[in-house]
């Protein structure tokens, strides 16, 4: 074989060897789970803090501990918590934000009393939401056109779902039993939570246009919906035969048991619109740990966090379209909110890339020699 011929096949092998590395690569960045920064959202003054909901913006609202040890809702962004407020000594806490920036909760409405209302806050002012004709309600969620969801306390003071539109709070009904409560609501308007059946036994529920459909269990008695995205997809938690609540993602009519993380029991939270989902599980060691379910997968968040040595993430609750999520751990003892973001791709996929072409142009130059 002549030297120029030797030399041309010579380079195609390094070609052919340097486009495997990449494709090596390309799969095994493609099957990685995504890493996080950890971000502790501190207090408002006191010793604990805990954070319940996040918006595309990163955007996060809880409660917090003041210095006088009152819980109050927060608004966290760009490193700042903010005191929603309430009225002197009592307590708040908030559990949804929209993408404007609106925030719902509750409040409580007596010093030294054990009623609670729910708030809408926007401009700085907080609006009481009001109740069903009971003593109590409270706002779980809120989508981008203003609708509030939340349990209330009707005349009988049995707790029911409701949905809340321009000053109205609407009863969202039931499954043929007497309480129930809505958890969240997506931007077309559909509802979820859980509802008492006939045999007043809790199921989880999706509301649309009037109609509230039963969403059944994973084969046990009970299931709570708490999450709902805006392709419809539907997570929460229900009950097996076994007598266990796992975590569940229901679409298209199919509850799909989510698994553990090698425990007894998991709880889902948030769903994002990719329809990863997040929420807190038990380990084989019994532990109470926060996930993030994907493509099948259920991952022990802690697993994945950069320098989170100094955490114990607990549970997640939230997660949003960048993919950072919110939750709750245990940081330097003390229970703290974190916000987890996720770190961009690699950079070593593109240097493979840039190392291929270096190879392939020195091949070519040798082959043509």
């Amino acid at each position: 074989m002549s030297v120029v011929g030797d030399s041309a096949v010579r380079a195609r092998v390094v070609l052919s060897a340097c486009l495997l590395v990449v494709i090596c690569v390309l799969t095994s960045a493609a099957q990685a789970v995504t890493q996080y920064t950890i971000t502790d959202l501190g207090t408002l003054g006191g010793t604990a803090s805990g954070a319940w909901a996040l918006n595309a913006s990163g955007q996060v609202v809880g409660g917090a501990y003041t210095p006088s040890g009152v819980d109050h809702a927060f608004l966290w962004e760009s490193g700042i918590m903010q005191d929603l407020g309430a009225p002197p000594d009592l307590w708040s806490i908030a559990f949804g934000i929209n993408a404007t920036g609106q925030v719902v909760g509750r409040v409580e409405t007596v010093s030294g009393g054990y009623d609670y209302h729910a708030f809408l806050w926007e401009d700085s002012v907080m609006r009481d939401l009001g109740t069903l004709g009971g003593t109590e309600s409270e706002g779980l969620a809120i989508n981008a056109q203003g609708q509030v969801v939340g349990i209330a306390r009707n005349a009988r003071e049995d707790w029911r779902a409701f949905l809340w539109q321009d000053g109205v709070m609407r009863d969202l009904g039931t499954l043929g039993g007497a309480s129930g409560g809505a958890r969240a609501v997506n931007a077309s308007g559909q509802v979820v939570g859980e509802a008492k059946t006939a045999n007043d036994r809790s199921h989880a529920f999706l509301w649309q246009e009037g109609v509230m459909q039963d969403l059944g269990t994973l084969g046990g008695l009970y299931s709570f919906a708490q999450g709902i995205n805006t392709s419809g997809q539907v997570t929460g938690y229900s009950y097996t035969a076994s007598g266990y609540p796992h975590a569940f993602l229901w679409q298209n009519g199919v509850m799909q048991d989510l698994g553990t993380l090698g425990g007894t029991r998991s709880y889902a939270f948030g769903i994002g619109g990719s329809g990863r989902v997040v929420g807190y599980a038990r380990t084989a060691n019994n532990e109470h740990h926060a996930f993030l379910w994907e493509n099948g997968v259920m991952y022990d968040l802690n697993s994945f966090v950069l320098d989170g040595s100094e955490w114990e993430l607990l549970d997640a609750y939230g997660i949003n379209e960048l993919g950072q999520i919110v939750g709750n751990g245990i940081h330097a003892g003390l229970e703290h909110a974190f916000l987890l973001t996720p770190i961009p791709e690699p950079s070593v996929v593109v240097l493979a890339a840039v190392g291929v072409a270096v190879l392939v142009r020195r091949a070519s130059r040798r082959g043509r020699g």
